[in-house]
């Protein structure tokens, strides 16, 4: 069982309350990093997105950062956006990765719940999921480090094209990342992938019918069955349940009415933020051992071997995170393999 992080690098708050600048933000990520590596954690990924909310746009760059400063968590993407990417591009910066990590790197690939990206590099929306499945069927065949013959829709043929650096040891660990359709889970199954499953609202256990019609699917083309399933959620760890509550709410307020204005959600409110942390929920908040019970308890259930804590949550400052990464690496991941062994026997 792998118990990892996941940030999206979002604009915080200094101690006044005053947003700090992308570029403070991500100097405070790369020692967040720091630390994760220094406690224990097992995995680190950095988003990307392309707002003014978010100060991370070029995720390989800050892994690049990070492979220099760490020595054995292993660093990727959550997620990278390969619909408006060029896979050749994405596989040449995540093969450096893993040449200065000395074997680190990992790739989350998604479509992405945003798409700025899409007209930022002239892409066309309506293309949205022909590129997607293009895309993907060539970083497929990338991952394994041979030269590559391959044609397309979306982009031109390639006749055994040798693409550099060369993995040391291929193939390149490559996930796809499923918000919860049907057909993206088959997809990763079809490729032979592990899935990442995001979970942002709702009882996590809803999931399982995924969980299973992945297990299916890979048994219906004919690859094994027991590929790793992992999934991304929301949390924080402070000392006790009220701390970590009262700490995220106000930021966890903010940015989910930011989002939810453009989207067309209503406000949050209190009630549904406590239910959203209550056992059945789907914010992994509170104290090391509420958390950790509730991501041995998810993980049991949707028979996982990855879960990822999405740390960061707006504005929510960078002291505040750093507590929370420390409590999850020194309380946090052992108490949930103790919790998860002690059910096995």
């Amino acid at each position: 069982m792998q118990l990892r992080l996941d940030t999206f690098g979002d604009i915080t708050v200094d101690n006044a309350g005053q947003p700090l600048t992308a570029a403070q933000t991500i100097r405070n990520v790369l020692d967040q990093a720091v630390l994760a590596d220094d406690v224990g954690v097992d995995f680190l990924g950095v988003g990307e997105h392309h707002r003014d909310d978010y100060a991370i746009s070029a995720p390989e760059v800050i892994l690049g950062a990070i492979a220099a400063r760490t020595s054995r968590i292993r660093l990727g993407s959550a997620v990278t956006v390969l619909s408006s990417d060029d896979p050749i591009r994405v596989y040449e910066r995540f093969s450096t990765i893993d040449a200065l990590s000395d074997g680190r790197a990992e790739v989350i690939l998604g479509r992405g719940s945003f798409t700025e990206s899409f007209p930022l590099f002239g892409f066309d929306l309506t293309e949205y999921e022909e590129l997607f499945s293009d895309k993907l069927s060539l970083f497929a065949q990338l991952r394994d480090g041979e030269p590559v013959t391959w044609s397309g829709s979306t982009r031109g043929p390639l006749a055994r094209q040798p693409v550099y650096p060369p993995l040391e040891k291929p193939p390149l660990p490559t996930w796809i990342a499923v918000g919860g359709s049907p057909e993206s889970v088959i997809r990763a199954a079809s490729y032979g992938l592990p899935l990442m499953l995001a979970i942002i609202g709702g009882d996590p256990l809803r999931f399982s019918p995924y969980v299973d019609l992945y297990r299916r699917a890979l048994g219906e083309y004919d690859g094994p069955t027991d590929l790793p399933v992992g999934v991304h959620c929301p949390g924080h760890v402070a000392d006790t349940d009220e701390q970590a509550r009262e700490e995220l709410w106000p930021h966890y307020r903010g940015y989910v009415a930011r989002i939810g204005a453009e989207r067309g959600w209503p406000p949050p409110t209190r009630i549904e933020f406590d239910r959203s942390a209550d056992p059945s929920g789907a914010l992994f908040v509170g104290s090391p051992e509420t958390v950790a019970t509730k991501i041995a308890a998810t993980s049991k259930a949707l028979g996982l071997s990855r879960f990822d804590m999405k740390y960061s949550h707006g504005t929510l400052p960078h002291a505040k995170l750093m507590r929370s990464i420390e409590l999850y690496g020194t309380r946090v991941i052992g108490r949930v393999r103790e919790l998860l062994n002690d059910s096995s026997t």
